[in-house]
């Protein structure tokens, strides 16, 4: 009798030992490599920066790619119906985490409570009910906030520094559920800056045109709430912009890059770069829910002078001084 008790308790303890072996070691024993799930809102070509900045610090941390791990992307190009899709697979696959952006991860929820979801960008993730609160986030979401929500006030300030008459500000808005929380904040700045602000909706990239054409005379300005489908299409956005002889403001550089006027917010290669740190923390054992979620650590201003001399914009030298960067 005492021999099969013992027994009994062996066994619970190699089951339970099992359990919390690293992700590494379970996909080991398995004779495959531990899997990342890379899901891009957008396209390769609009993400490339991003991703080379997250695989090159997933090799910096050990781990190299097609030998000790694989990593399987999948692009939704600024569709939010292929999330549920994507989602689907990557649990077919069974990949052992998955590093994505905040508007795809209600859809990855919905699929799996088990596999580990990692925000390497997310708007709002308490607000958006991703997590239950930054210092625990408990389940099986975990990463990093853009803060973004914070940052609207300070992106309208700048664009009314460079347009002194700015009375009337037209937004960008995906109708993404999460550009939504960013939207308020931004009516609300507005309202303390006396400006108004009209919605712009563009919910397919068949409705650019006709936004622009909509809207003409009605704006001074542009401000784009960012997703993956104004990201898709920023050089279509920026090229209507300047059409309509729009100053924009953005929150990612990528954008400037891509004939935007300006853009201040989180440096987005370097919140990929830190993704990898959480998928490196997860697969050698660490539980998502009791990951923290980290704020922004580096925030850039980006000022494009060619964007700003086609739209007849003479840039204060003030604000030339306290840009990051200035594109010529």
């Amino acid at each position: 009798m005492a021999s099969y008790i013992e027994r009994r308790k062996f066994l619970a303890t190699l089951l339970g030992g099992a359990a919390a072996w690293p992700l590494s070691a379970r996909a080991q024993q398995t004779g495959r490599l531990p899997t990342i799930g890379f899901l891009g809102s957008s396209t390769a070509s609009a993400m490339s920066q991003w991703v080379t900045a997250f695989v090159h610090r997933v090799r910096d941390l050990g781990w190299i790619e097609g030998r000790t791990i694989a990593i399987e992307y999948r692009w939704a190009e600024g569709r939010s119906e292929r999330f549920a899709e994507i989602a689907a697979e990557f649990v077919r696959l069974k990949v052992d985490v998955i590093v994505t952006g905040q508007s795809s991860v209600p859809a990855l929820k919905q699929v799996t409570s088990v596999i580990p979801i990692v925000m390497a960008v997310a708007n709002d993730p308490v607000g958006g009910d991703l997590v239950a609160t930054l210092a625990r986030p408990g389940g099986n979401v975990t990463g990093l906030s853009l803060q973004t929500p914070d940052l609207a006030g300070k992106r309208l300030e700048l664009l009314r520094e460079v347009v002194p008459g700015l009375r009337r500000l037209v937004m960008g808005n995906v109708g993404n559920p999460f550009s939504v929380l960013e939207l308020g904040e931004v009516q609300v700045a507005a309202r303390t800056l006396g400006l108004e602000v009209d919605i712009l909706e563009i919910r397919r990239p068949q409705d650019i045109a006709s936004a622009f054409e909509a809207l003409k005379g009605r704006a001074d300005a542009l401000y784009v709430c960012t997703d993956g489908l104004m990201n898709a299409n920023r050089i279509r956005i920026n090229t209507s912009a300047l059409g309509a002889r729009l100053p924009t403001m953005h929150g990612y550089r990528d954008y400037v890059e891509a004939g935007g006027l300006m853009s201040y917010g989180a440096n987005i290669p370097d919140q990929f770069r830190r993704a990898a740190d959480y998928v490196d923390k997860i697969l050698r054992g660490a539980k998502p829910g009791e990951l923290p979620v980290e704020q922004p650590t580096k925030f850039d201003f980006i000022i494009n002078l060619t964007t700003a001399k086609v739209l007849g914009i003479e840039v204060p030298p003030t604000l030339l001084a306290r840009a990051d960067e200035v594109i010529e």
